[in-house]
């Protein structure tokens, strides 16, 4: 519709609170927000205070106050929890198997495939955090040539590469071919291309990471947007997880700030359309490696961001912050956890002030497509939590 817009921000790996399957996945009893709260001795966030992030999940330092929208939290219909099955989900794209992961690394009829199709050879192959592999390999890398090839608890094939050894370019098409290699039953959710520079013992990733993401199997509340002619401009790694579909124009955000100068730059720009902006650090650069007192850094961040943006909003906007998984720092190990997200929505002249909501995470999807495009798309998963 003429004049409308849809911010959907997602903090990455903010979750509040463990699924009902949590123990399914190892995760039962986890709840990122919460035990982040109690990890810093309470959260100092006033904005989304005020907009009732207190009021989704007990947190140390918030209020449980009924903010001037809605708010609650959402879960997953479908399997997984990693950022591809989130941020699918939210878009209405439900998974009813997970994605294939290697906990042990990749098989050699994997690895075969791999540098047959892709003309290089690999060394680690095994799960690893990104920078520990860089370290421990980047020097037998620089000497060989050898790409560094290793994974983690999610559905992911990573690829890291030197910038002076491999230019990027060369990079991405080594990951373009892995991306084709890893079909049928290994059809991973993304491969990364994951540039570095920098000599032995100072290492340092670049902003050149790319995702290649497995295509969603199903349509999307994106998909039905473009067919209104409604634009999406993602902002991120959107564009990537969705392997494009249905997001007409790509943005940076390869960090927090970077992303958010590009959603301030399309709200001063855009009179139309939906934003839909991934804020990564929580989960890459703090989550992962349970650094507390950098997830509650950056989340002050983004909520005084958030004071700036609610101030721009136009009567005809529709702001929702979300996430897609959790990353609780509590929990044994690194992964990603099963739980449900938050729900914060303001803006729309269709929304009850104080009300609460709790759904499916596909709702988002179903509340932009009704906002922007007066129309439902009853094949999806999702409801509208729009009044009118």
């Amino acid at each position: 519709m003429s004049g409308r817009r849809a911010i959907v921000l997602v903090i990455d790996a903010l979750g509040v609170g463990a699924l009902p399957d949590a123990a399914r996945y190892g995760d039962e009893g986890t709840n990122t927000l919460s035990h982040l709260a109690a990890a810093v001795g309470g959260l100092e966030l006033p904005t989304m205070e005020r907009l009732g992030l207190g009021s989704v999940t007990k947190v140390q330092g918030l209020e449980a106050l009924a903010g001037p929208g809605l708010a609650g939290r959402l879960h997953a219909l479908g399997a997984g929890k990693d950022s591809i099955s989130g941020h699918w989900e939210l878009m209405g794209v439900v998974l009813d198997d997970p994605l294939p992961t290697y906990p042990e690394g990749f098989p050699q009829r994997v690895v075969e495939r791999l540098t047959g199709t892709m003309g290089h050879e690999v060394i680690c192959n095994r799960p690893d955090n990104g920078l520990a592999a860089i370290e421990e390999f980047g020097t037998e890398h620089l000497r060989s040539g050898a790409l560094i090839l290793y994974t983690s608890q999610d559905s992911v094939l990573q690829l890291a590469a030197h910038v002076d050894r491999l230019a990027p370019e060369e990079l991405y098409d080594a990951c373009r071919r892995a991306r084709e290699a890893m079909s049928g039953a290994d059809s991973v959710g993304r491969v990364i291309a994951r540039p570095f520079e920098g000599e032995t013992g100072a290492f340092t990733r670049t902003d050149g990471r790319r995702d290649f993401a497995l295509a969603p199997p199903t349509r999307s509340y994106l998909e039905e947007l473009e067919a209104a002619d409604v634009a999406v401009h993602g902002v991120g790694k959107i564009h990537d997880l969705f392997a494009g579909r249905g997001v007409s124009a790509s943005l940076p955000g390869a960090t927090n700030a970077r992303a958010m100068r590009s959603v301030a730059e399309l709200v001063e720009e855009v009179d139309e359309g939906l934003v839909f902006a991934n804020l990564i650090e929580t989960d890459q650069v703090f989550g992962h490696r349970k650094d507390v007192e950098g997830f509650h850094r950056a989340l002050r961040e983004i909520d005084g961001f958030l004071a700036g943006l609610i101030e721009s909003l136009r009567p005809s906007d529709l702001l929702i912050v979300t996430a897609d998984h959790g990353v609780d720092p509590a929990h044994p190990g690194t992964d990603h956890t099963r739980e449900h997200v938050p729900l914060l929505a303001i803006g729309a002249q269709s929304l009850v002030a104080g009300s609460r909501h709790e759904g499916p995470m596909a709702d988002v999807g179903a509340s932009v497509l009704r906002w922007l495009a007066n129309r439902d798309a009853p094949a999806l998963p999702g409801d509208s939590f729009l009044v009118s």
